[in-house]
């Protein structure tokens, strides 16, 4: 059998992307089995975020306080928005093309016969190169469920679940209760297992207790509270640890302060191996990015960037607008992926939006923008709706009918973000 072999980073995913006959495909013995023939095993703590919403966010937390501690930490997300390299970063900076190439390399001469996805490709080459740049720590964003996802090869020093939604059904189950099921798969019997959703499912609760996991519940056995009007909080835990007046996150939202509390368990959770300041804490809240999430972008009129792709996220997006200034009118640029749920996601913001532009991502799987439009209208047949050939006149559009007092709503898909990014000049 040839060994593939380029030198640019296009043509290798070009390959990735048509290796393996199913572009998802849930399991671990095959991933295993190229692990272990690639003897990938982390000497380091290895930090597993999982959940249907707040993955990155929390990673994106976490990643900044250890950096500002002194650690050197590899990050592994997913999806990207512009660029493959923001999936691996160390320090937070995206890996160099030619050492994802190198780690490619790696895996196609050590996988043989054995097929890969897209994805699976990408978790053994972050880890390849966590362990050849000698990180202290590894945050791991797991990409979709967690008991059959890639990440969970890798054995978990600490393991968290942020939230439990409505996603992936055709993968996870279409019950809360179901999904549960498959995120709860990242605990481990005698480790940190922590979930931060205020409404855990039973399902999850039982899994925990049938492992022998050290289950930690936000609100049972840490949680926050705020302080001086709203401008500070506190965090607390069970074993007594307290950690005052910690300014707000940068990322925008009030649900951040849940993302917030569960980094510091996490944390906690880890503290003899990585221990952490106050301070650190505190400029890592400060000074955290994470694109596209609540992004507000400066000047008029008002642009919001949210990725918000499912109904979970799409009722935390409209707590968000709510809690934003008054604006006359909001101007929707939609795009949807056709395996999400578009109709509960346009149910949750029908109200909030005034104007509707809609476009499908150049993709085979986004949903046509004339679908999208009969969806809206079913719920509300008064919409103002227009649709586009392409994301980037969609937005143009809405630009030149907003008001400088109007704000501008881009969401759906991270492809539908990210193609406004592209079209503002902010991709690098």
């Amino acid at each position: 059998m040839a060994v593939f072999n380029a030198d640019d980073l296009p043509t290798w995913l070009s390959y990735l992307e048509s290796l393996h006959s199913v572009a998802i495909d849930m399991g671990l013995g095959r991933v295993t089995q190229v692990r272990d023939q690639m003897r990938l095993q982390p000497r380091f703590p290895v930090l597993t975020i999982g959940g249907t919403n707040g993955k990155g966010s929390v990673c994106a937390m976490l990643t900044q306080i250890l950096v500002i501690a002194g650690y050197k930490v590899g990050t592994y997300t997913s999806p990207h928005l512009l660029h493959y390299n923001e999936r691996i970063a160390i320090n937070g900076q995206p890996v160099a093309d030619d050492e994802i190439v190198a780690s490619f390399r790696a895996i196609e001469s050590a996988r043989g016969s054995t097929s890969l996805s897209y994805f699976e490709f990408g978790t053994l080459a972050a880890m390849h190169q966590f362990i050849a740049q000698d990180v202290d720590v590894a945050i791991m964003e797991v990409g979709l469920g967690g008991r059959l996802d890639a990440v969970n090869i890798f054995e978990p020093t600490v393991a968290a679940v942020v939230s439990v939604g409505i996603d992936h059904q055709s993968y996870l189950g279409d019950t809360r209760e179901k999904i549960a099921l498959e995120k709860a798969g990242i605990y481990r019997s005698g480790l940190p297992a922590l979930c931060a959703d205020p409404q855990p499912p039973q399902t999850l609760l039982d899994v925990a207790a049938e492992i022998g996991a050290d289950l930690g519940l936000i609100g049972r056995d840490f949680g926050y509270q705020m302080q001086i009007e709203g401008q500070q909080w506190s965090w607390w835990h069970r074993n007594g640890l307290r950690r005052h007046a910690l300014p707000l996150p940068a990322l925008r939202g009030q649900y951040q302060l849940n993302n917030a509390c569960l980094a510091l368990a996490v944390l906690d959770a880890c503290h003899t191996q990585l221990p952490v300041t106050l301070g650190d804490i505190k400029r890592g809240l400060l000074e955290v990015e994470w694109p596209a999430r609540f992004q507000v972008l400066p000047g008029r009129p008002t642009v919001v960037l949210d990725v918000a792709h499912n109904p979970h996220a799409a009722l935390v997006l409209k707590s968000c607008l709510d809690s934003m200034s008054f604006h006359p009118k909001t101007h929707a640029v939609l795009g949807m992926m056709q395996d999400k749920d578009m109709v509960g996601v346009v149910r949750i913001l029908a109200d909030r939006v005034d104007c509707w532009y809609l476009a499908a991502p150049d993709l085979s799987r986004a949903t046509p923008a004339g679908t999208l439009a009969k969806i809206i209208l079913q719920i509300d047949p008064q919409a103002q709706i227009q649709t586009y050939d392409a994301v980037a006149d969609a937005y143009q559009s809405a630009c030149k009918s907003a008001l400088e007092a109007d704000r501008i709503l881009v969401f759906g898909s991270f492809f539908t973000v990210a193609e406004v990014m592209v079209a503002r000049g902010q991709a690098k």
